[in-house]
């Protein structure tokens, strides 16, 4: 098993606001050290979960970890695979779909994976480092247009055009193919630091987003799931930035809210009923689980259940 430790964010609340049933069919999709897929586990009895992951060491840790259990099958592939990840376990339908999205701890921690400028390493970023373009390649190969409205968009970045720039001038010196270089380099654009922020911090992230193609692979997932929840089922997804937020947000109201099919006549006569509820209010992690574990601060939460 990997060195590399993960602790689960609001691991009681999202097992909680699953509502698991014994007998129930439940989906992780994103296994990542299997923390919430075990304690699923510990609540069925004639249930089955079915556990996703991209990454191969994620795929390692639970075929070593779940091995002895028979109500668990693993697949491996993207969160966005679910329908086929039911299907392989011979199901139609689940009861609950549990998404912790985004990059995990030994993820972050494994300098050879190269998320974090925290410690030098390849700059790949990949959440499955066998297929895809590493941020090496997507950082040599990128125009200006593309680099600066990926910065902008995913990391929300205010110096977007400067750094952007900035790492085309410098890859026409010397390739750029460690974190630190890259870190550094975006160092050098960024003309006003933040106290309380590495300068890297949101293009890394923005990198990372555009890489794995996170949030294009949030909306698939979320809608697939949707198709899979039987009436009374419920969708428990935790993010760990406004992005993924706003997405989960508006999926979950879209469906929690009556349509008005024919917007443009003066009066609502076709609409459509809701087909989610809204489950509480979002839940973020409390103060103390904040000061043991620094990642949870920016988690939330949001559930919702599907409707008859």
């Amino acid at each position: 098993m990997s060195e590399f430790q993960h602790v689960s964010v609001l691991l009681n609340e999202a097992i909680n606001a699953l509502n698991i049933q014994p007998a129930g069919v439940y989906v992780d999709g994103t296994f990542g050290r299997g923390g919430h897929s075990s304690e699923i586990l510990k609540r069925l009895t004639a249930g089955h979960l079915i556990s996703i992951d991209r990454d191969p060491t994620a795929q390692a840790c639970a075929k070593e970890r779940f091995k002895e259990s028979e109500n668990f099958t693993f697949f491996a592939g993207c969160m966005s695979d679910i329908k086929a990840a039911v299907a392989s376990a011979h199901f139609e339908k689940v009861d609950g779909v549990l998404l912790d999205i985004g990059v995990s701890s030994p993820q972050l921690d494994d300098a050879e994976r190269g998320f974090s400028f925290m410690k030098d390493g390849p700059l790949d970023m990949r959440m499955d480092p066998t297929s895809g373009v590493s941020a090496a390649t997507w950082v040599a190969t990128s125009d200006f247009a593309t680099m600066a409205s990926v910065f902008r968009e995913f990391g929300e970045e205010r110096f977007a055009g400067k750094i952007a720039g900035h790492i085309i001038k410098c890859r026409e010196l010397a390739p750029i193919e460690t974190t630190h270089q890259l870190a550094d380099i975006i160092s050098e654009a960024v003309p006003f630091k933040d106290k309380h922020k590495h300068p890297a911090t949101r293009v890394f992230q923005a990198i990372r987003i555009a890489v794995n193609e996170e949030l294009t692979e949030l909306s698939q997932t979320l809608t697939a799931a949707y198709d899979l929840l039987n009436p009374g089922g419920r969708l428990v997804v935790i993010s760990f930035h406004s992005l993924e937020d706003r997405i989960v947000k508006n999926f979950m109201n879209h469906h929690a809210k009556p349509k008005d099919l024919l917007p443009d006549l003066p009066v609502a006569q076709f609409v459509s009923e809701p087909t989610l509820k809204l489950i509480g209010k979002p839940v973020k992690a409390s103060d103390e689980e904040s000061r043991h574990n620094p990642r949870a601060r920016s988690a939330i939460m949001r559930i919702a259940e599907k409707l008859p």
